[in-house]
C-alpha cells in the first residue's frame, strides 16, 4: 500500500537497450502472434495532472513518445483510475466488470483476487533475462508475491519495507535528538507524550484505524513484535497472541493515558499525511515514499523529515512488513500485446538510469532524488550498486536522515493471504482502542479472529 512512484523520461537510444524487438508485434485482434499490424495496450496508473504540477504526467507521456518511438509497432494508451491506483472498492468492481486495463497496477497482496477473478494472462514464458535484463536481480520475494503454482501473473517494479517516519523539527523543539530515534516502542511512547506536550493539535505519534490502512499498520506493528498475522499453512489466525495484545494496549495507554496520538481518530492515509504536513505529527510509520507524498501531494517539505527502522519491544525489531506493487496482464491479450507490455514495464520501471530510475531528470523537475526506495533489487548485485551510485550523484537531500534505516535491514514479512479483507477486519480493532477508553482488547482480537478465520476457510 506504498504511494504511487512518479515518473520520469527516458532516453530513446535507452529504450532500445532493453533488447526487445517488436516491429513485428501482430494485431490485437490476432491470437496467433503473427505479424500483421500495429499493437495496442492501455496502461493505467499514470501520474495524475495534479502531480507536481503536472510535470510528473508530462514526463510519463514524454516516455510513452520515446517508448513507441523505439518500438514502431506498439501504440501505448494510457488511462488514470483515480488518485489511488489500487482502491480496494474500485480495483474490485473493475475485476468483477472486466473493465480492466490491458496492463494494470495491482499490489503484491492481490494475486490471489486476480486469479479468483480470471483476470490475470500467465506471463512466465514471456519473462527471462532476454526480455526483462533485469530479472535476475529483482529480489525473490517481490517475485514470488505475483507468482502462484509456479506461474508469473505480473511484473514486480517496486518494493518496500516500513519504518519510523519522524518530524526533525518537532523532535528538536520537544529537545530530543532527531538523530537518535527511538529503537523500541516504549521509546516511542516516551518520545510522543514529550512532542505531544508542545501543545497546538500536535500529536506526537499518529496512526491509522479505517479504510484497511489501520490494519495494515497493525500487521506491520505486529511483524515488529515477532509476531504473524496467519499460521504457516495460511488457513487460520495467527494474531491472538500476546503480541497482538501489545499492539493494541500500546496504543490504548498512549490515546488514553499519555492523550500522545491526538483526539481525532479513525484516519485513512490522506488524514494523517496531511496532518503531517502541516507540521501536527512528529512520528508515523510507513514507507519512504510517504515522505514524498507528503511533499508533493500534501505539500511539506523533505528537510522537515528523517526515517528510522521499524522499532522492537524493548529491543530491536524482529521483521519489518514488506510489500510492493506490479503490473499484471489482462486475460485474452494476444502475444504480441504481452510482449508489448513486458516491454513498456521494463523500459520504464525496470531499467537503471532510465524511467522510474532517471535521477538526473527527477533532480531537473525539483523531485527528491535519494530516497530508499523502490528497493527491488538484490542488496549487493550490481544494479543495486550501479543505482545507488547514480542515486547519490544527483542526490538532493541529506542522505544522513536515512542513514539509520538503510543501515539496519530487517528481515522482510510479506503481508498476508487476502490482505485487503484481513486489514478491513482488523480496522475494528484498531479504532476501538483509539476511541474507547473501555476497549475490551481481548474480546476485540477474539472477534476479529473468528472472523478472520471464517475468511481463510473460504479462500482456495
Amino acid at each position: 500500500m506504498s504511494v504511487r512512484l512518479l515518473r520520469t523520461v527516458g532516453a530513446v537510444a535507452l529504450a532500445a537497450a532493453v533488447g526487445l524487438s517488436l516491429a513485428s508485434c501482430s494485431s490485437s485482434n490476432d491470437k496467433s502472434g503473427a505479424s500483421d499490424s500495429k499493437t495496442t495496450i492501455v496502461v493505467d496508473c499514470p501520474p495524475l495532472k495534479t502531480d507536481n504540477g503536472g510535470k510528473s504526467l508530462a514526463q510519463w507521456n514524454a516516455d510513452v513518445v520515446a517508448f513507441e518511438k523505439a518500438n514502431p509497432g506498439v501504440t501505448v494508451k494510457s488511462i488514470s483510475v483515480g488518485s489511488q491506483c489500487d482502491n480496494p472498492p474500485d480495483f474490485t468492481a473493475r475485476l468483477q466488470g472486466g473493465t480492466q486495463a490491458d496492463v494494470f497496477y495491482g499490489y503484491m497482496t492481490d494475486l490471489n483476487q486476480v486469479l479468483d477473478a480470471g483476470q490475470a494472462e500467465d506471463i512466465t514464458s514471456f519473462v527471462n533475462a532476454s526480455t526483462v535484463p533485469y530479472w535476475d536481480s529483482l529480489i525473490p520475494s517481490a517475485k514470488t508475491a505475483f507468482t502462484d503454482d509456479g506461474k508469473l501473473y505480473a511484473l514486480p517494479y517496486s518494493a518496500y519495507t516500513m519504518g519510523l517516519v519522524i518530524n526533525k523539527n518537532l523532535f528538536k523543539q520537544a529537545g530530543l535528538d532527531p538523530a537518535k530515534p527511538p529503537a523500541t516502542w516504549q521509546e516511542v511512547a516516551t518520545a510522543a507524550k514529550k512532542i505531544a506536550a508542545l501543545g497546538n493539535g500536535i500529536a506526537g505519534y499518529q496512526e491509522y484505524s479505517a479504510g484497511n490502512t489501520g490494519g495494515w499498520h497493525f500487521t506491520a506493528e505486529l511483524y515488529s513484535r515477532g509476531g504473524q498475522m496467519v499460521s504457516d499453512d495460511g488457513k487460520s489466525a495467527a494474531f491472538n497472541t500476546p503480541a497482538g495484545q501489545a499492539v493494541l494496549q500500546n496504543l490504548h495507554d498512549m490515546r488514553f493515558t499519555d492523550n500522545s496520538v491526538g483526539t481525532k481518530q479513525l484516519l485513512q492515509w490522506p488524514d494523517l499525511l496531511t496532518n503531517a504536513a502541516a507540521g501536527k505529527v512528529g512520528m508515523y510509520i510507513g514507507a519512504p515514499d510517504s515522505i514524498t507524498a507528503i511533499v508533493n501531494t500534501f505539500h511539506g517539505k523533505f528537510s522537515d523529515w528523517a526515517m528510522a527502522p521499524m522499532p522492537g519491544d524493548n529491543g530491536a525489531a524482529k521483521a519489518a512488513l514488506g510489500g510492493g506493487n506490479g503490473y499484471f496482464f489482462k486475460k485474452g491479450l494476444t502475444p504480441a500485446q504481452i510482449k508489448a507490455g513486458i516491454a513498456w514495464v521494463t523500459y520504464e520501471e525496470l531499467m537503471p538510469g532510465q524511467g522510474q530510475f532517471n535521477y538526473v531528470a527527477q533532480k531537473e523537475m525539483g523531485l527528491p532524488v535519494g530516497l530508499p526506495q523502490p528497493q527491488i533489487w538484490v542488496p549487493g548485485s550490481e544494479v543495486q550498486k550501479k543505482d545507488d551510485e547514480l542515486k547519490k550523484a544527483n542526490t538532493n537531500l541529506d542522505l544522513t536522515d536515512y542513514a539509520s534505516f538503510v543501515a539496519s535491514p530487517l528481515a522482510i514479512k510479506l503481508e498476508p493471504p487476502q490482505a485487503q479483507a484481513i486489514y478491513a477486519i482488523l480496522d475494528a480493532c484498531m479504532s476501538a482502542v483509539l476511541t474507547q477508553a473501555d476497549a475490551n482488547i481481548p474480546d476485540l482480537l477474539k472477534t476479529a479472529e473468528s472472523k478472520v478465520n471464517t475468511l481463510l476457510s473460504q479462500s482456495k
